[in-house]
């Protein structure tokens, strides 16, 4: 895994994203545009994994489009952020965020581990196999989640993935449900590969707006 820094390092705020290529392409806006939106100084930490389905997917799973499966792996990228590198930042408030399966792997950790204030959750892969039967076993240990879907992302010919939609009105209303998590759900316009790095900027600075 690769570790890229934007932003601030002596800053307070650590925002942790797990990203692949395509977000590198456009990292550099969302930076810009959460410290528009915000005026907050942070360090947001790139972690460019090396296989997508593999490194970010909480368990395996068989391929949905294509021919490469999800592996399940995510547990060995989480063990190795918090060992191996987010132990140096143990004076910073950390969130974890990301889009897509990233945005996935963010709400899994929080299940996870308690050492993120929130998960930025910007389009997440939620129609996951099982996702939402983990989350009813599990209790979330963060203090606030920001969900958000295009809303074109359910109208997809891909049974599963057409879920989505569905998956995270009650993921979302489960949170609402509990009293104790700070959460909202945001529809944006378009489908599923739509201003990613705008999305995810909005994710993190609701976040920032809601703990800090």
């Amino acid at each position: 895994m690769e570790i890229l820094k934007f932003g601030n390092e002596e800053a307070n705020i650590l925002l942790v994203q797990p990203v692949d290529d395509h977000d590198l392409n456009v990292i550099q806006s969302e930076v810009e545009t959460i410290r528009s939106l915000t005026g907050k100084d942070f360090l947001l930490l790139a972690c460019k994994v090396d296989n997508w389905n593999r490194d970010l997917s909480p368990w395996e799973a068989a391929p949905v489009f294509g021919t490469e499966p999800f592996c399940g792996q995510a547990q060995q990228t989480l063990d190795f952020l918090q060992n191996e590198v987010l132990s140096r930042y143990k004076d910073k408030t950390l969130y974890i965020g990301g889009y897509s399966l990233a945005g996935l792997f963010a709400l899994w950790a929080v299940y996870q581990t308690n050492i993120f204030q929130g998960a930025a959750a910007a389009s997440p892969s939620v129609w996951f196999p099982r996702f939402l039967d983990y989350t009813h076993e599990r209790q979330i240990q963060t203090k606030a989640v920001y969900l958000s879907l295009g809303d074109r992302e359910e109208k997809t010919k891909n049974p599963l993935m057409s879920q989505v939609g569905n998956a995270i009105r009650a993921l979302y209303e489960d949170l609402a449900a509990k009293g104790t998590i700070r959460t909202t759900l945001e529809w944006n316009s378009g489908n599923h590969f739509k201003d990613p790095d705008l999305r995810t900027a909005k994710a993190f600075a609701w976040l920032l707006e809601e703990i800090e």
